[in-house]
């Protein structure tokens, strides 16, 4: 599916974007994508921001509770000088990165490398959250996935917080966020 040919022996990078609400899958897309790449003999590198450690402080962990061992960052920076020869680098949870990190990807792309990014495009109020607009736009692929909404079992698309707690970095599970179509989030409580 996202099988680049080598054009003159040059290898040629893209950058490829899993997004959507929380609950949806897309560790769980991402891990899928890493296996059949290290199927094929590819050298990977997984960088996931170094304060989420929900599930696990080294590993990305999906809620199916697949993982992979990853490296944890402080800044998208930091990934820069962690590559080495790497033909696949990875990167979970990216809205938590600094506007940076588009650019950065944009480097490793044009050095050959294959970039994965996977992350929330939306905060719990509905809002474009972090440098993920700015990922998109740059992206070749976008896969978003979607959730089932537990309120009317319709796909949902938005991280409904459960909490009054307004900070728009709240790290959470489902003790924390639920997911929702856009009905029922936009319906909040009375739902």
């Amino acid at each position: 599916m996202f099988i680049e040919p080598h054009i003159n022996n040059k290898k040629r990078g893209w950058i490829e974007v899993i997004c959507g609400s929380m609950f949806s899958g897309k560790t769980e897309e991402l891990i899928r994508r890493l296996k059949r790449a290290t199927i094929a003999n590819l050298n990977i590198k997984i960088f996931k921001p170094a304060f989420d450690i929900r599930y696990h402080p080294e590993n990305i962990v999906s809620h199916d509770e697949n993982e992979l061992l990853s490296t944890p960052v402080e800044n998208s920076k930091d990934i820069l000088s962690q590559v080495g020869k790497t033909d696949v680098v990875a990167i979970d949870e990216a809205q938590f990165f600094e506007p940076q990190l588009p650019e950065i990807c944009e480097q490793l792309a044009l050095q050959g490398i294959r970039v994965i990014v996977a992350g929330l495009d939306m905060d719990y109020t509905g809002k474009p959250f972090g440098p993920m607009p700015n990922m998109l736009a740059r992206a070749d692929y976008i896969t978003k996935l979607h959730a089932i909404c537990v309120k009317c079992g319709n796909i949902a698309n938005y991280s409904y917080r459960k909490s009054p707690n307004n900070a728009q970095l709240l790290l959470g599970e489902k003790d924390l966020y639920e997911p929702r179509c856009r009905d029922c989030f936009h319906k909040g409580e009375q739902v």
